[in-house]
């Protein structure tokens, strides 16, 4: 079956919660991994996280019926997570799919969330059709969608938000769901809010928690190791800890923008150039003037081959690459800022290479 973004907008499609297997996919890489998220939270029994990547299943496709069909070490139930980038899982749900109707057993909910795929991609395709499977597109949010998002997620913390806050927030989190909702925890902890005590939050209040925006310092940073600017590099990391730039805002900021050149990647195909890109498409793929030059030259940079001989490209490596470095940090809050300064470092020198 397929949903739409505005039904996860509203809540979970009804349902959905009972189904084996999902897709979500879109431009959107931070509303995707957000509605994946509260799909898991409204699993009955969602129990252990199992993460795999794409890049394995695409080594490995039988390993995911594997996982799948495995307990835990506990005996506790599990579901498999899987962050691909395009049609990587294919093969595996496909083996999966098989090897269930050749009576192998249940398995676990897979759920797999798929940056530069489309609901026009094979994956896709394989899903959307079966009555235990589930495929959703997201497209990149405007304000006032991320804004009204925010509002939600201030009620279910019992906080007021005053004025335009909520948009202020939404700016602040580059129109991310995932980095707002940090926002608004932090946000709720300072005041003190609950729901069963709810406390009005002021734009003073949200100045006072140190919010950090792309504006605040991200996109220099962004620019300079995407860009593969190594004598940039060093100052900007430098800049990022006098400011206190919150690491995992930072790697989010880092696959949006790896997004974005995925997004335009497949719009123009394997010969399409960036200056053949009218006005309209621009908008569309986020492209805005100030930015043109900075998505240009990474463009440029990133489309290259990893390597000669095969038909991946830098992208195709950069993006797994940023969503275990998110996870990385996540792990490791303690050393996040380390662990982040010397990937920026290995990122930009790859970036570099000519």
């Amino acid at each position: 079956m397929k949903a739409t973004q505005k039904e996860f907008a509203r809540g979970i499609p009804a349902g959905a919660e009972r189904l084996a297997m999902f897709f979500f996919c879109g431009p959107d890489e931070a509303g995707a991994t957000a509605a994946a998220n509260r799909l898991v939270a409204a699993l009955s029994s969602p129990g252990e996280r199992v993460e795999l990547t794409g890049a394995e299943l695409r080594a490995d496709p039988a390993r995911l019926g594997d996982e799948a069909r495995s307990t835990s070490l506990f005996g506790d139930t599990r579901h498999i997570w899987v962050r691909a980038s395009g049609d990587e899982a294919h093969d595996a749900l496909q083996i999966l799919i098989e090897t269930a109707e050749a009576g192998s057993g249940a398995a676990a909910p897979v759920i797999v969330v798929a940056t530069s795929a489309t609901d026009k991609s094979r994956t896709a395709k394989l899903l959307e059709k079966r009555k235990d499977a589930l495929v959703a597109m997201f497209h990149p949010p405007d304000l006032s969608h991320v804004a009204s998002a925010v509002r939600g997620m201030a009620d279910a913390a019992g906080l007021r938000l005053g004025g335009d806050l909520a948009e202020r927030i939404a700016r602040a989190a580059g129109l991310d769901v995932r980095l707002a909702q940090s926002e608004v925890t932090k946000l709720a902890l300072y005041c003190d809010a609950d729901p069963q005590a709810p406390k009005s939050a002021t734009p003073d209040d949200h100045a006072a928690i140190g919010a950090a925006t792309e504006e605040d310092g991200f996109a220099p940073l962004v620019n300079a190791v995407l860009g593969g600017e190594l004598g940039k590099v060093g100052g900007e990391i430098r800049r990022m800890r006098e400011l206190g730039l919150n690491p995992v805002g930072l790697a989010l900021a880092l696959e949006r923008r790896a997004a974005q050149l995925a997004n335009i990647t497949a719009h123009l195909g394997p010969r399409g150039q960036f200056d053949s890109i009218d006005k309209g498409t621009e908008m569309r793929l986020g492209i805005f003037f100030k930015e043109k030059r900075d998505i240009r030259q990474q463009y440029e940079r990133w489309r290259q081959p990893a390597q000669r001989g095969t038909s991946a490209t830098r992208l195709d490596r950069l993006i797994p690459r940023l969503a275990q470095l998110h996870r990385t940090l996540l792990a490791n809050s303690q050393a996040a800022e380390l662990l982040l300064a010397q990937e920026l470092a290995e990122i930009a020198r790859y970036a570099a290479k000519r």
